[in-house]
């Protein structure tokens, strides 16, 4: 079992995009930069993974590669969205 902190950080809502998360895991590893955005059907959030421009493509800086891991990050931010943002 991982242990996830988060921290949001509220932003004047931009196409969905409504905070930026940054997240500590395991009091070892902090990462930032992770996008939290309105569900496109307005029920809940979703997450997406900060990316760099290199030529026309768009490379994911970092990603979670274990699904079950991923499911876990996604429900921790989302989970921390809803508390402080509401639906």
């Amino acid at each position: 079992m991982n242990t996830i902190k988060v921290e949001l950080l509220p932003i004047k809502p931009n196409n969905g995009l409504m905070a930026f998360a940054c997240v500590e895991i395991n009091n070892q590893f902090y990462i930032s930069s992770i996008g939290v955005h309105k569900r496109r059907d307005g029920i809940g959030y979703r997450i997406t993974y900060p990316t760099k421009k290199v030529g026309d493509q768009n490379q994911t800086i970092f990603h979670p590669t274990e699904p079950s891991f991923s499911k876990e990050m996604e429900q921790a931010i989302c989970s921390k969205a809803e508390e402080l943002m509401g639906l």
